[in-house]
Order: structure tokens, then sequence, then C-alpha cells
């Protein structure tokens, strides 16, 4: 029982260190600081510039789809009443959440990555290119050696040949 126990907590502490667990944490409290900036901005200066085309803030805007809205003596809301207001306001913020993300941070990652592909393609052809043409030269090198030994060194049978029997001297 004490192995099973020690066996899980090894486990979990190995779950935690890999990179993957700790890179999705920093990038989530990343992600909690930059939305209060942003929301930040879409409170402080784009929903009062939307509120200036209309008569108050953009989350203020809603609508009633039953009853009137006025607000009773009791301080309740009396009807049904839709904030689209708030609504759009997410929606502004989310929008430019996700076009800040893309334009910082995915598009030149992707750059990045399209460069290292290539820088890396483009090494594996100079590699092939460096492999064939070494072979193509050893080739030439047999030819010539071979074209130097004469006709009967073709058979790889004779003492000049390399062959068996072949002596170093010869």
């Amino acid at each position: 029982m004490a192995e099973k126990k020690e066996s899980l907590l090894g486990g979990f502490k190995a779950f935690l260190m890999r990179g993957n667990v700790i890179d999705l944490a920093v990038a989530v409290v990343i992600g909690a600081a930059f939305t209060n900036i942003v929301n930040s901005v879409v409170k402080g200066i784009i929903n009062p510039v939307v509120g200036a085309f209309g008569t108050k803030d953009l989350e203020s805007y809603a609508s009633c789809i039953q009853g009137s809205c006025t607000t009773g003596a009791n301080g309740e809301m009396e009807g049904i009443q839709l904030q689209w207001g708030l609504v759009l306001s997410a929606v502004l913020s989310f929008l430019i959440t996700a076009a800040v993300v893309y334009f910082l941070m995915v598009l030149p990652m992707a750059k990045i990555l399209a460069k290292r592909a290539a820088h890396e393609k483009a090494k594996e052809g100079v590699a092939e290119t460096m492999e064939i043409s070494e072979l193509e030269v050893l080739k030439e090198i047999r030819d010539h050696l071979v074209a130097q030994r004469g006709p009967a060194a073709g058979t790889g049978t004779g003492p000049g040949s390399g062959g068996p029997g072949a002596h170093p001297t010869s």
C-alpha cells in the first residue's frame, strides 16, 4: 500500500515537473493579467467612445422585452431587461484580446517557425548535395583508377585489381 501511494505521488510530481504544465501555468497567469489590461482599455476608452455616439456608456445600453424598464419604489427593475451593451462590450474585449494575441504572439511565432523549417530544409538539401557530390567524386576516382590499370583490371580478380591475392606493393 505504501508503494502505491509513493508511486502516485511520484507520478504526480513527474507530471507537475514536465515543461508543458509549467508553461501552461505561466500562460494562465500572464493571460489573466493581460485580460485585466484589455478590460480596462475597453471600459475606459472604447465604451465611452461608442457611448459618445449615443446618450450613455456602452454597458448601460439595454432593451425591455416585457413591460417597461423602470425602477420601482423598492429599487428593483420592473420588466424584463436585455443588457445588450454588456454583451457588446464583452465581444469587443474578446476581439481586441484575440487580435493582440494573434498579431503579437501567433503571427510572429509562425514566421519564426517557418524560417526555422526553411533553414532546416536548406540544411538537409546541402547535406544531400554534399553526399551526392562525394559519391560522384568517389565514382570518378574509381573509374579513373580502373582506366589506369587497364582492361584486365576491371574483372576484380587479377593481381593489380585489388581483389583476392593482390599484394600491397603491386
